[in-house]
């Protein structure tokens, strides 16, 4: 096979630095025979095998928004596996081919994309919902906590515009096809970029609204505990290929990961107790269970809890036809 990678589409020492695609935009769905390929792929799967004359071999799947490849490498498989790593987005040359009736491509140049190239929102499950009306609306919902300190704590965080940029880009879980971490794949609900904001939306939307039927509940408190119960979520996740879970993700999870990002930017002006209640909410939002065993102590933690997993059986059912109305953790 001259050293090519073998490639079967299924619809539905190289230097990094490779040309500019011939066509760009082009996808797995618009493949048709003697094309020449340039494109960039997210590699999902990679595998070292061995032949039956006992040479080496790697088995990779490419996939972008339209559809996977299957490809093998039989000739140089480990010094092309070097280049690259699964979960990598990767820059394959090539040509397309008809071969046992499926159309393929024989690749003759694989790389790991790297800069602009390596946008993990050309490959990866997105927000239908603009992001920028959910940004608009949740710096509206921000704007409603009048106590003080929380106001500037809220302004600290929303403020910080990496943070910002982060929770645009975070989902609230990995997709079930991926869920190798500490969450189960059961409770996958917003699990595509932007998802953590229009998870974020909804249960602060809610809250407001749950505050006006009980106007008892200590509406500042909720509502600023609605909108950061979830920022531990924007370090919880790496992109490339797929969502996966980072390594603090993996290690100490978002409700953690969220309690450093509100000790690190609580102003000087909020007082413990406030401070403390803040976070009972945040570390109780998933309920007891999931907190060691913690009970509820304040009503605005009880509150934001169901209204949390409201929203997330809601649309977890929505994106799995009916099977989040199970789910037994958020």
């Amino acid at each position: 096979m001259s050293g090519c990678i073998r490639t079967t589409v299924h619809h539905g020492a190289m230097s990094s630095a490779i040309s500019p695609a011939p066509e760009q935009g082009q996808t797995v769905a618009t493949l048709r025979v003697d094309d020449e390929l340039d494109g960039l792929f997210a590699c999902t799967r990679k595998e070292r095998q061995m032949s039956r004359a006992g040479t080496p071999y790697l088995t990779i799947e490419l996939r972008d928004s339209t559809g996977t490849i299957l490809g093998r490498a039989f000739r140089d498989a480990d010094v092309l596996a070097g280049r690259f790593e699964r979960g990598d987005l990767v820059r394959v040359r090539g040509r397309v081919a008809r071969f046992r009736e499926e159309l393929q491509v024989e690749v003759v140049k694989i790389a790991r994309a790297e800069g602009a190239d390596a946008d993990p929102t050309r490959f990866l499950p997105v927000a239908y919902r603009d992001l920028d009306e959910l940004e608009g609306f949740l710096e509206h919902l921000a704007g409603e906590v009048y106590d003080p300190a929380l106001k500037q704590l809220l302004g600290a965080l929303l403020g910080d515009q990496q943070l910002r940029a982060d929770l645009r880009l975070a989902p609230c879980s990995v997709p079930r096809t991926n869920a190798r971490g500490p969450s189960r794949a059961g409770s996958s609900h917003h699990a595509y970029l932007g998802g953590l904001l229009e998870h974020t939306v909804a249960v602060a939307t809610m809250a407001l609204e749950l505050c006006i039927l009980h106007p008892r509940l200590d509406r500042d408190l909720l509502l600023s505990a609605a909108v950061v119960h979830d920022l531990g979520k924007t370090r919880e996740f790496t992109y490339g290929a797929e969502i996966e879970y980072s390594t603090e993700g993996r290690l100490l999870g978002h409700i953690e990961l969220g309690l450093r990002l509100i000790a690190g930017r609580a102003p000087a002006a909020l007082p413990d107790e406030r401070r403390l209640a803040l976070e009972h909410c945040v570390i109780l939002h998933h309920g007891g269970d999931a907190a060691l065993g913690q009970r509820f102590v304040l009503p605005e933690a009880l509150a934001l809890y169901r209204l949390n997993a409201l929203d997330a059986q809601v649309k977890g059912a929505l994106e799995h036809g009916g099977s989040g109305l199970g789910f037994p953790g958020f």
